[in-house]
């Protein structure tokens, strides 16, 4: 696919593109490695075939090249995965065997209409449609942890905390995400190379700008899952102390009926009790008494 940046993205042939206006081509790998002399780039050195889990810029000679990526997360429906890049000061090259870096230049193509148009606007609209969706993911993974601490409340927390570790991971892979997303627009607004105008790097300021915020709103949302993981080991140390505090009661209610037992259990010959002919009536009422106060104690000093 090629375009024209115009007032909108203008599809066109693969000779229109060196026009004088920035373009914007979306190739396979294939292609680019049989096309890519065509485009004049200054490229030094290969780019990353394909591209690799990260957001990067990587300055050359006469170009930038590197990757994109997009992570995948487990509570949410969305586009993910990565591809490559190419760009000079004449247009961009994105090179991609899945259909995700064309599915976003459509995007802007079929959304986006520009008065003042250039190469450094569609790549601000470009990185926007990646992140437009976040604060919508975000909401999302908020109402899941709401949900986990109703469920953590309501005594289910075991169930809760397999659903909080994988929240955990998502928010880690976003946190790593908008990092990178933060030093890749402050590479374009370094414009080493010179490609882009001085009054249109406030485009990559205001990327950046937003990258951090969605930075700072995932960092809020992990800090929300610690406090989750420490109400569920609250509740788990609830749980276990009233189990220790029932074996405790009981093994007290049955400690001096042991002793009882062990006592008579002896057998000594001249041990009175044992010809006493209401002996055992007694002793099963004396247990009784024993066990019935204890309980009673222990009710009115609230220890169960």
């Amino acid at each position: 696919m090629y375009y024209l940046i115009r007032e909108t993205l203008v599809p066109c042939a693969a000779k229109d593109i060196l026009s004088d206006a920035p373009y914007v081509a979306v190739l396979t790998t294939e292609q680019w490695k049989s096309d890519k002399e065509s485009f004049f780039m200054g490229i030094d050195m290969d780019i990353e075939l394909p591209a690799p889990e990260q957001t990067r810029a990587v300055v050359n000679y006469d170009s930038l090249t590197g990757s994109i990526a997009i992570p995948k997360m487990g509570y949410t429906e969305h586009v993910s995965g990565s591809f490559a890049f190419a760009l000079d000061e004449k247009g961009v090259v994105f090179i991609d065997d899945s259909s995700l870096a064309g599915q976003l230049v459509q995007q802007v193509a079929v959304s986006k209409r520009w008065r003042m148009p250039g190469l450094e606007r569609f790549l601000y609209d470009f990185l926007e449609q990646i992140i437009a969706p976040d604060l919508a993911r975000l909401e999302l993974l908020e109402q899941s942890l709401d949900k986990m601490e109703e469920e953590i409340l309501s005594g289910d927390a075991e169930a809760a905390l397999s659903k909080l570790n994988e929240v955990r991971g998502d928010l880690l892979d976003l946190s790593l995400h908008y990092g990178q997303l933060m030093d890749f627009g402050q590479e374009l607004e370094e414009n080493e190379n010179g490609f882009f105008g001085e009054e249109n790097l406030r485009y990559f300021r205001l990327f950046s700008a937003r990258a951090v915020r969605l930075r700072e709103m995932t960092g809020s949302l992990r800090d929300y899952t610690v406090q989750l993981r420490d109400l569920i080991q609250t509740r788990v140390d609830v749980k276990q102390n009233r189990i220790m505090t029932l074996l405790t009661v009981v093994t007290t209610i049955f400690t001096p009926l042991t002793l009882l037992t062990g006592w008579y259990g002896m057998n000594f010959k001249y041990m009175p009790e044992l010809n006493f002919r209401w002996s055992y009536p007694i002793v099963i009422l004396f247990s009784l008494i024993l066990a019935v106060g204890s309980l009673l104690y222990f009710k009115k000093k609230k220890w169960m």
